[in-house]
């Protein structure tokens, strides 16, 4: 049966340097692709290769050492060029060199066995388990699994546009997910989507501001997760390569990716391979102010600073560049009102310029503070959680409370317009990482 939802909480930001819904997609083979495991949370990985090695797309780089058939592999032909290591000997990345040639001898998969063909075939860590917004375990049995096939983030591309003319393989996904759990597929889309849900799927409209693509908003919604259950949430992007991987043995790692900013002279969809080094994809395309700028992995709210030479991050489809602000010279600083400023507090003339687009700088704006029990949150946050006492409960390390408060229900994502919001500057995502992180060891 169809869904509709309609959210109310929320917040669209108004930012410069969209992509035009009419512009093609520029291919651009990846030279040089770096996998980086601390974009899988809950994998903890061990090295099946070392430098000089040669792989094929397909062939495992790493597995999880609490389950070796979780793996992840390497998204194309190369060579190992670099293992980089931190503290304690911690992975840090591994770095490919790819084939010039472009050859398709990605190694195929025995889907008979469902479960285990997405783990061997580096699909499973694509996925998401709540609680804990973690890699699923491997043997975790869903009591559904969501779907959303839009990014409501800024600027994010069109999720839609970007699987058309995969219906094939969207249905082949919904098939072998449906043997995986003996609940609903949800899949949210906006309503002027032209996308067809397949039979074993449920559609499920939705409307309102951001957050509503987030898929643990869409679950929360639907159906929340509660304690003693699990759920699956991924996007309709790898829901594709899991059906491309039941047709034809492997799927693909290509991705799209959204070139995007106020710093970005022409924005752009460039199709390339997941991981992929950064500096071609932006070569020639920053504007040239004279002024330092931040690259994104990502969108503003969630993604993670790069540097020029750094690597596109899980979920790979979208590169974001802003003014980093350390060298700016502004009358007043942060106190000033100019109707330039990007702002959802009143005191700033931007609430009177609803539909003008903004160049805001990475800039922290003010300073960090105790927290300051405003109920901003709740204006943003379109979920039935009261999200200031559950921040206090996880920085009390209050396991009774955080669990009353609906922590098993979020990701740090979730959290992303809190943090915009808050006046008292808190890293509200990672206080929630390190809080779902605590409970997980301490449940374990």
């Amino acid at each position: 049966m169809d869904m509709n939802l309609k959210l109310h909480r929320g917040l669209d930001l108004s930012i410069k340097g969209s992509v035009p819904s009419d512009t093609a997609v520029t291919k651009m083979p990846a030279s040089d692709i770096a996998i980086i495991p601390d974009d899988f949370p809950g994998f903890l990985p061990k090295l099946d290769v070392k430098e000089g090695d040669s792989v094929v797309a397909g062939m495992p780089l790493m597995h999880d050492k609490t389950d070796g058939r979780v793996v992840i592999v390497s998204p194309a032909n190369g060579t190992i060029k670099a293992v980089v290591r931190g503290e304690r000997r911690k992975i840090m990345r591994v770095e490919i060199t790819c084939d010039k040639q472009v050859q398709d001898t990605r190694t195929k998969i025995d889907t008979a066995d469902i479960r285990m063909a997405l783990m061997q075939s580096g699909l499973w860590v694509m996925m998401r388990q709540r609680p804990y917004d973690i890699v699923p375990q491997p043997d975790s049995v869903p009591v559904n699994i969501f779907v959303t096939a839009f990014d409501s983030s800024p600027l994010a591309p069109s999720l839609t546009d970007i699987v058309a003319g995969r219906s094939r393989e969207i249905a082949a996904g919904v098939k072998a997910l449906s043997a995986l759990t003996e609940g609903n597929i949800y899949i949210g889309i906006r309503p002027n989507d032209d996308i067809q849900i397949p039979a074993g799927a449920e559609r499920v409209t939705i409307s309102g501001p951001h957050p509503a693509g987030n898929a643990g908003v869409q679950a929360a919604l639907i159906a929340p997760v509660n304690k003693g259950e699990t759920i699956w949430t991924l996007d309709i992007i790898t829901l594709a390569r899991i059906g491309e991987m039941m047709l034809h043995g492997a799927p693909s790692w290509d991705t799209t990716v959204a070139v995007t900013g106020p710093d970005v002279k022409s924005p752009a969809l460039i199709q390339t391979t997941i991981g992929a080094c950064v500096a071609p994809l932006l070569s020639g395309n920053i504007t040239d102010t004279g002024k330092h700028h931040r690259i994104i992995s990502g969108n503003v709210l969630t993604g993670i600073k790069i540097s020029d030479n750094g690597y596109l991050r899980y979920p790979y489809r979208q590169i974001t560049v802003m003014a980093e602000g350390d060298d700016v010279d502004e009358f007043m600083g942060w106190a000033s009102l100019s109707p330039s400023k990007m702002s959802t507090n009143r005191s700033f003339l931007s609430w009177l310029m609803p539909k003008k687009q903004y160049a805001p700088d990475a800039r922290l704006l003010g300073g960090r503070r105790a927290m300051i029990m405003s109920e901003l949150y709740d204006k943003v946050m379109p979920m039935d959680i009261m999200p200031e006492y559950l921040i206090k409960a996880i920085l009390a390390r209050d396991i009774d409370r955080m669990e009353a408060l609906g922590i098993y229900e979020v990701a740090p994502e979730d959290f992303a317009l809190c943090e915009y919001v808050d006046p008292s500057k808190l890293e509200l995502q990672k206080i929630v990482r390190e809080g779902l992180d605590y409970l997980r060891k301490e449940l374990a």
